[in-house]
């Protein structure tokens, strides 16, 4: 279970207690943060007309006519191109426009003159989150917050980036110290103890909990309660409890998934899969959403669908070799054998011990008339599967009572 948000915001709890979604309030903080930008001290400008030019530009972008800004920015910078606040500002109209790839390209260029500007380097972090290129504003996000350690906005934003890959320990060293300062901020209490549950700091994640249901029934309480219900398997009280948060709050970010990874265990896989998919309406980038989607459509020969949900999954997590591995199976059914084979060396070259890599790679040389290569992964195969023998043998001995002494 992550905690996402297709529009790429972090997350407080809906309750009666002045807590909002996080969705909400990342949104504003963008909108915020876009706006503070959008007014910056540029140096003096001698023509008048590129004065005029640049103040009605400015006063566009506070207004809300982000195509007019946008168009008299560029104008401005044809004549100015030095300008690095200006190309700042560019970039915020354009992300305010929703054209996060130019705006990033703006802000780069921006920061190659003001380096150490935080608020730049915070919007182009906005602006690979909002494209979920997750890696890339986890980057820039650990250096605002190694320049502006007690500011909480890029904590959030930093927090729900290593949540949504996974990185839970990163999300737990992260948080506690603002746990710590700000015990009642519904956002860090949901994102530490989701963490916390997915690092089986079971006492820890209680007393994170507890917080959040002293406030009264939420979406956040039933989903939190839903998912340690998951992990200890009791999956009757996990369908129950996430039952209740699907209901109490459908546009809640992973409600869907994790609904949806309890209902599959308990064999209703129907209803899983469209959970899943409702998750993917909400958050097209949803990881475990397009993984499971993707298992299922490739099991149905849909093969180019399931590859858009595999590289959708990989965007916001390209080193995990569970989906590496789907990838380059997806490619071998597709008769993609030489694309196959580069993924799937690969694989076995970071991931060694993946025996499953290794047989889905000497299917693929055989396919090539590679036989010495086949043959040479069967082999590790066989060896990987003897090491697998022994290991389990010796824990089911090691679990055994000792007998009695005769």
């Amino acid at each position: 279970m992550r905690w996402k948000d297709s529009e790429g915001s972090h997350r407080r709890p809906a309750d009666g207690y002045n807590s909002i979604q996080m969705k909400r309030a990342l949104i504003v903080l963008l909108l915020i943060v876009l706006l503070l930008l959008a007014v910056p001290i540029v140096r003096p400008v001698h023509a008048a007309d590129a004065q005029e030019t640049l103040r009605q530009a400015i006063a566009a972008h506070q207004s809300g006519d982000i195509p007019t800004a946008i168009r008299l920015y560029r104008e401005f910078l044809k004549e100015h191109p030095e300008v690095a606040e200006v190309r700042s500002n560019l970039g915020a109209a354009l992300a305010r426009d929703g054209q996060y790839t130019a705006a990033i390209a703006e802000y780069k260029e921006a920061l190659k003159k003001l380096v150490n500007n935080p608020g730049i380097r915070l919007n182009l972090a906005l602006a690979y989150y909002k494209l979920a290129r997750l890696p890339e504003a986890v980057t820039e996000l650990v250096a605002v917050h190694k320049a502006q350690p007690a500011e909480l906005q890029p904590v959030y934003v930093l927090g729900d980036c290593w949540l949504q890959m996974g990185e839970t320990k990163k999300v737990v060293e992260l948080l506690t110290p603002f746990d710590e300062k700000y015990p009642q901020d519904m956002a860090i209490n949901y994102m530490l103890g989701t963490a916390l549950l997915q690092e089986k700091q079971t006492a820890r994640a209680q007393v994170v909990l507890d917080r959040i249901l002293s406030r009264g029934e939420s979406a956040e309480a039933s989903l939190l309660l839903g998912f340690s219900a998951y992990q200890l398997h009791d999956n009757k009280a996990a369908v129950k409890h996430l039952a209740r948060a699907v209901e109490l709050n459908p546009n809640l970010p992973t409600v869907h998934t994790a609904y949806a990874q309890a209902l599959k265990e308990t064999g209703d896989f129907d209803n899983a899969a469209a959970q899943f998919q409702q998750e993917l309406k909400l958050n097209p980038y949803d990881y475990i959403a397009n993984l499971e989607t993707s298992l299922q459509l490739k099991q149905e020969g849909k093969l180019d669908e399931s590859m858009a949900c595999l590289d959708r999954a990989l965007r916001v997590r390209p080193d995990d070799p569970g989906a590496l591995y789907q990838h380059a199976t997806v490619r071998l059914l597709q008769g993609r054998n030489d694309q196959a084979r580069v993924e799937l060396e690969r694989l076995i070259r970071d991931y060694p011990q993946f025996t499953e890599a290794h047989v889905s790679l000497a299917t693929v040389y055989y396919r090539m008339k590679r036989k010495e290569d086949g043959d040479r992964e069967r082999s590790a195969v066989r060896r990987l599967q003897e090491a697998e023998q022994k290991r389990q043998e010796e824990k089911q001995k090691n679990a055994s009572p000792a007998k009695p002494a005769q």
